[in-house]
Parts: structure tokens; C-alpha cells; sequence
């Protein structure tokens, strides 16, 4: 008798929870399912490309010293809660919204999913506007996530805040809206499926600057100018970091297509992911230990970053053969240029500009040569590329859409860091670099218990003269 009553007041609570489907004659057409089944593939990928953030935290962290690891932790945290809010409020509507060739003019303070009429550059896809939001919201964090790398371990936080405010209102939402919202750079049919040029080169460009600006760490050059090393405190959680950022890398590209259907092209645009990482990791780490004589983990890693933003362009318009020669060139290629930029006085302590810049460079300039026929069809966006008949004509809107974008970020960066330079400030004192930005910015160490033993040990020691660890001439100003 229990068991009877049970059972119907199960089925009373279902009845109560699902009246429209229990007594519609009908249930959801194939239409229906397939935005529902779309919506929810690009909401997961979102959540992947969310999780990246963790992967730059622990890539980060493992890359800088000690004394500044739980500051470059933790200011992960702090740009990605600006990037939502800023980019809600106005990059949104300025990066996709309805406007002219340059930005949009509709579509702020994004409400969801009424608001579908401010945005027809996104109206192709049948996947909810609130999803396409929290998808393109994790774009624009990373690429804020690279031109915050450039400022480690001796800006301000203040500088974070400000500068990660203007970067979302007004230098991405502006590259996307050229590529991806409509503007003028898409008009052409420039190629650049999941941001190499938009994402990445846009946010190390910004960090280019940033660290040109900021001048090097202290006792980064001796006064001949020759570089020293500094290495990361904790080389594993920096390899631990580059594995979340390759799992979170599923979602950046084969999201990109935005649907689960399209029979299976997502996991056409996953296998050129895949395979392009692989051959920069290799490639990367032989060219170390061809240069070296010893197999440098830390390149080997930059060369699974630098893979990963110059297939991300090119991942849905190649061949699987020119993935991995995509892969391969940008490991290579990026391994030298952080070596040069080292050499030229560029303090890039997370070697941005070298991997999301140079090898987002090459991902653009890629799909101008590799792009083929069938694949340009099945996206619907630009020609074929040089080596598949199509000309110089791809290759030159590539050429044309990454000189535009490294142009437009590099002034407008430019400009606002040089007025917060001269104003607010933009580096902490020689004082406060010295005991590290967690204590001096934050009032407590990342790593506590390991700061007080080497504080300790410091302090039992005569103290060395600080010109000993001044940097090159001409570094060593008054940093504000």
C-alpha cells in the first residue's frame, strides 16, 4: 500500500513539473533540439575556454619568482572579473552589436536573449545570444589574460585595473568588431577562425608595449646589456598550467563552429588542434637541444603555446599535413624570437609577444597559404590560399589584417599606458620589487612559510649594495 502511494505521488510531482510536454500531442521538432543540442555545445566549450584562466594562473605563477607568485596568481582572478563586467557592460555591444565597419553602437548592458536584433553579425547561429555572450565573454578574457603577462613582477595592481578596464571597452572589442563583427576586415573575407589575430596577437601587441614601457625587471641586464637569467621558482605547476590551457584549447576551436552538428566538423577543426600542438612541443624542445646541447623544458612549453595560437586561425580552413607543418613553424619561430627579444633589452618574463604575437602572426599569414577550396566553402569565409590556386589575394587580406590590427593596438596601447605613466604611475619602487609584489602589494607571501626562511637567512647576511642588482643603464630610472 506504501509502495501505491509512493508511485502516485511520484507521478503527481512529475505532472506538476512537465505539464506542457506530459499532455502536448506533439514533442520538440528536429529544429528545436538541434539549437537546444547547439546551445549546450557552445556553452561547455565557453566553460573550457573559462577553465584557461587557471592554465595562465599556474603557468604564470611557475614562471616568476617566489616572491610574486601569489600576486600573478591571484591578478588572474582580478582581470577576469573586469573583463566580465567591462565587456558586458560595452564591449559586447561595441565588438558585435550593430553599428559601422569600425565598432558596433547597439547591444550594451547585454540583457540576454531579447536583445537578438542589436546583434546580426552573431544571428547565423542558432545557439541562445546569452550563450554566444559567455562564449565570446572567454575569448575576450584571454586575450586580456596575454597583455596583463607583460606587466609580471613589477606593475602596479592599480595598473591592472585600469588598463584591463580600457583594453575591454576599447582596443578588443574593436578587433573583434573588424574580423568578426561585421567590420571591415571580414567584408574582405580575412580568415581568422578562432582568433590568432584577434585574440592573441591583439593581446600581446598590448603586452609588447606594456613591457617596453615598464623597462626590465632589476638585475635582468648587466651594464653591458647582457641579459641574465631569472627563472620561474616552480617549472611544474608551469607545465601543469600548459596542460589545462592545451584540454581548455578544445573549446576555443572546435567551439568555434558552434554547432555539434554540421556532421562532426567540429571534431575535423579538434584533430588540426591536436596534431599542430604536438608538432610545435617537438619541434620546440629539438630546437633547444640543437641550440642549448641540453632539451629546454621551458621552450618545449612555449612551443606548445605558440602551436596552439597559430593553428587557432587556420584550424578550420587546412589540411591536416599543414597542421602540423603549422605546428612545427611555430615552435621554431618562436623559440628564436624570444631568444632575440631577450637579446634587445625586451623583459618578457611569460614571453608573450613571442608566443601569442609572432606565432599569431604566423597562424594569420598560414591560411593565406595553406587555406583549401573545400574547406574555404565549408566555413564560407575568404578564398583559397596561395598553394591551392587562389592567388595572392588571400594572403594579401591576411597580410593587410594583421598589419591593421598590430598597428591600431600598438598606438592605442601606447597612448593609454604612456598617460598612466605620466599620471598615476605604472611601476613599483625598486624597494617594493625588491621584497616582492606579494608582500608589497598584498601584505602577505604566496608562499609564506619557504619567505620567512629566506628573509631569515637574508637578514643573518650583510646586506649587498643595490647597484649590484641595478639593471642595464637606462632601466634603472625612476620606474613612475
Amino acid at each position: 500500500m506504501k509502495r501505491k502511494w509512493f508511485g502516485g505521488a511520484l507521478a503527481f510531482l512529475a505532472l506538476m513539473a512537465f505539464p506542457a510536454t506530459v499532455f502536448a500531442d506533439d514533442g520538440p521538432t528536429n529544429m528545436q533540439l538541434q539549437a537546444g543540442l547547439n546551445t549546450f555545445f557552445v556553452f561547455m566549450a565557453a566553460m573550457l575556454v573559462f577553465f584557461m584562466q587557471a592554465g595562465f594562473a599556474l603557468l604564470e605563477a611557475g614562471s616568476v619568482r617566489m616572491k610574486n607568485a601569489g600576486h600573478i596568481a591571484g591578478k588572474t582572478v582580478l582581470t577576469l572579473g573586469i573583463s566580465i563586467i567591462v565587456f558586458w557592460a560595452f564591449g559586447f555591444g561595441l565588438g558585435f552589436g550593430n553599428g559601422n565597419s569600425l565598432f558596433g553602437t547597439t547591444g550594451f548592458f547585454m540583457t540576454g536573449d531579447a536583445m537578438a536584433k542589436s546583434f546580426d553579425a552573431l544571428s547565423a547561429s542558432d545557439v541562445s545570444l546569452s550563450v554566444k555572450f559567455l562564449f565570446q565573454l572567454s575569448f575576450a578574457a584571454v586575450s586580456l589574460a596575454i597583455a596583463c603577462g607583460g606587466m609580471a613582477e613589477r606593475a602596479k595592481l592599480s595598473v591592472y585595473i585600469v588598463f584591463g578596464a580600457l583594453f575591454m571597452v576599447i582596443i578588443y572589442p574593436v578587433i573583434a568588431h573588424w574580423v568578426w563583427g561585421g567590420g571591415w576586415l571580414g567584408q574582405l573575407g580575412m580568415q581568422d577562425f578562432a582568433g590568432s589575430t584577434v585574440v592573441h596577437l591583439t593581446g600581446a601587441t598590448a603586452a609588447l608595449v606594456i613591457t617596453y614601457m615598464l623597462k626590465p625587471r632589476l638585475g635582468k641586464y648587466n651594464k653591458d646589456g647582457k641579459p641574465n637569467s631569472i627563472p620561474g621558482h616552480n617549472q611544474v605547476l608551469s607545465v601543469l598550467g600548459v596542460f589545462i590551457l592545451w584540454i581548455g584549447w578544445f573549446g576555443f576551436n572546435p567551439g568555434s563552429t558552434l554547432s555539434a552538428m554540421m556532421d562532426g566538423f567540429f571534431g575535423y577543426v579538434a584533430l588540426t588542434t591536436n596534431i599542430a600542438v604536438a608538432a610545435g612541443a617537438i619541434a620546440a624542445l629539438l630546437i633547444s637541444w640543437a641550440v642549448f646541447g641540453k632539451a629546454d623544458i621551458p621552450s618545449m612549453l612555449n612551443g606548445v603555446l605558440a602551436a596552439l595560437v597559430a593553428i587557432t586561425g587556420s584550424c578550420a580552413f587546412v589540411d591536416a599535413w599543414a597542421a602540423v607543418v603549422i605546428g612545427a613553424v611555430a615552435g621554431i619561430v618562436t623559440f628564436f624570437t624570444a631568444q632575440w627579444f631577450e637579446r634587445a633589452g625586451i623583459d618578457d618574463p611569460i614571453y608573450a609577444f613571442s608566443v601569442h604575437g609572432i606565432a599569431g602572426i604566423w597562424g594569420a599569414i598560414s591560411t593565406g597559404l595553406f587555406a583549401t577550396p573545400k574547406l574555404v566553402e565549408t566555413t564560407g569565409v575568404g578564398k583559397p590560399g596561395l598553394f591551392y590556386g587562389g592567388g595572392l589575394e588571400q594572403l594579401g587580406v591576411q597580410l593587410l589584417g594583421v598589419l591593421g590590427a598590430f598597428v591600431f593596438v600598438f598606438v592605442i596601447s601606447f597612448i593609454i599606458i604612456g598617460i598612466m605613466k605620466a599620471t598615476m604611475g605604472i611601476r613599483v619602487s625598486e624597494e617594493e620589487e625588491m621584497m616582492g609584489l606579494d608582500i608589497s602589494e598584498h601584505g602577505t607571501y604566496g608562499y609564506p612559510e619557504q619567505m620567512k626562511l629566506i628573509a631569515d637567512s637574508a637578514a643573518a647576511k650583510p646586506a649587498p649594495e643595490l647597484s649590484a642588482v641595478k639593471p642595464v643603464s637606462g632601466t634603472g630610472e625612476a620606474f613612475n
